[in-house]
């Protein structure tokens, strides 16, 4: 059993003792917690609090164990039920509510599920609220209301049709375009929350060919639920049947999207937000962000704009932040996350969707095509297992400082950026390894770049 308590919310296995694993017992703990930060931090007039979820298993018993405790803290909850990550970071602005909790593990198995936690913006908390709630959970330091103060219930299932009609309303999203392009296209959705709302996307954006493939909301995933390559075989041999255009998969909670090419060869998940953002650029002047370890690609197609390319530490947060620093216009990570202010603060599949199609109709290519119009890179991802007492931090200081006359950004680890390739290094906070991500024009250059580094590290280490 695991459980796992961090700034961005509880996860862990179902079952076990207390303290163990995703228990009802942890999850009034940290639900107590949580409300009891919002109660003092929430700046909108307003009691209530949203719930959504992805199709796990355990979805419901967590939803009932969550939804009790906050009527318990004295909120009043709005449960939206089986919904996207997405969806349910729009509802908590459309409702005008106080926060919302998603129970979801993202891409983890089945047997796993999380608690994230949301603002009133309908975004992440920051580290020093996941901090608090900590905190408060830790000391237990939480009053429940007596029995007239106590919360109401309502269920509101509208919200997916509401998080649809969002991203038709989107200036750029060209409806017209996609449906007289006339697309076929197939969606893997991993017996989770995407079977429900990707249909009903791609019907109101006039796709009338939809090639389904695990849409089945049962939480039994069928496959690894992690949007990667080795896990999309059956999709892969359905496309290479030459039965579709386009192939979008999704993770379990849809704020993930990787893409398959017309021939069954994958598009490739960090060139997801590419992609998108070379059309939104091509409309919409502005800045981008993605965070240290996404592909030069998208720094490559902003500056053929004319516009400016920031990097991030790891992390939505972290990519938030910065986009609202430089007033970016398209940002997210390298995962298949793609954040589009002008809808919301938060990776959201169904825009991706959404304006990848506007941006096919409009180019008029298969996309084995399109993809190759993008700059070509190829990222390693490789890592370092340290014995416990090395110091980490004095190994990154150290390779900092062998690399001093190349570029180097320190604000996440350390990244050394080469002329026509980069490296960046992050120590893990729960074990003592330090993940080594290199990027080259080939996956030869990428991994020689990647294994020079490790062994300055492991010479260092000695």
């Amino acid at each position: 059993m695991t459980l796992i308590k961090s700034i961005s919310g509880i996860r862990g296995t179902i079952g076990g003792g207390a303290g163990e694993g995703l228990n009802p017992l942890d999850i009034v703990k940290f639900t107590s917690a949580y409300a009891t930060l919002i109660r003092k931090t929430c700046k909108v007039q307003s009691n209530k609090i949203v719930v959504g979820r992805d199709a796990r298993i355990s979805g419901e018993m967590v939803k009932n164990v969550v939804v009790g405790t906050l009527m318990g803290m004295g909120w009043d909850v709005v449960d939206i039920d089986l919904a996207s990550t997405p969806t349910t970071e729009l509802a908590v602005t459309m409702e005008g509510a106080c926060g919302g909790i998603i129970l979801t593990a993202s891409h983890n198995p089945k047997q796993w599920n999380a608690l994230k936690l949301l603002n009133e913006h309908g975004e992440f908390l920051n580290a020093a609220e996941g901090n608090e709630v900590l905190r408060i959970a830790e000391a237990e330091e939480f009053d429940y209301a007596d029995v007239d103060n106590l919360g109401s219930y309502r269920k509101d299932l509208t919200y997916n049709q509401k998080h649809i009609d969002s991203v038709l309303a989107l200036d750029l999203v060209d409806v017209e375009a996609i449906k007289k392009a006339d697309f076929r296209v197939a969606i893997d959705c991993v017996n989770s929350v995407g079977g429900i709302i990707l249909p009903e996307l791609l019907e109101r954006l006039g796709v009338k060919h939809v090639e389904k493939l695990y849409c089945e909301p049962t939480g039994n995933f069928q496959h690894n639920p992690e949007p990667l390559e080795k896990n999309l075989g059956d999709i892969m041999n359905l496309m290479k049947g030459g039965k579709a255009d386009v192939a979008f998969v999704v993770d379990p909670d849809v704020d993930r999207l990787a893409m398959i090419c017309e021939n069954g060869v994958m598009y490739g998940e960090e060139y997801t937000l590419v992609t998108v953002a070379d059309y939104v650029l091509k409309h919409t002047p502005g800045n981008t962000v993605s965070n240290l370890s996404s592909t030069r690609a998208l720094r490559d197609v902003t500056r053929k704009y004319g516009m400016e390319y920031n990097a991030s530490a790891v992390g939505e947060v972290n990519v938030v932040t910065k986009m609202k620093a430089t007033n970016a216009v398209i940002g997210g990570e390298g995962n298949g996350g793609v954040i589009y202010p002008a809808s919301h603060y938060g990776r959201d599949a169904l825009v991706g969707i959404a304006l990848f199609l506007s941006h096919l109709a409009h180019e008029g290519k298969k996309v084995s095509e399109l993809r190759a119009t993008y700059p070509p890179y190829f990222i390693a991802k490789n890592r370092v297992d340290l014995t416990p007492e090395i110091d980490v931090d004095a190994i990154l200081a150290k390779v900092k400082e062998i690399y001093k006359d190349e570029e180097v950004n320190d604000i996440d680890g350390v990244k050394i950026d080469f002329a026509d390739k980069w490296v960046h290094l992050r120590k893990s906070n729960t074990e003592p390894i330090i993940r080594v991500y290199s990027e080259a024009s080939t996956m030869e250059a990428a991994e020689e770049i990647g294994q020079k580094i490790m062994d300055v590290i492991n010479e260092l280490a000695k």
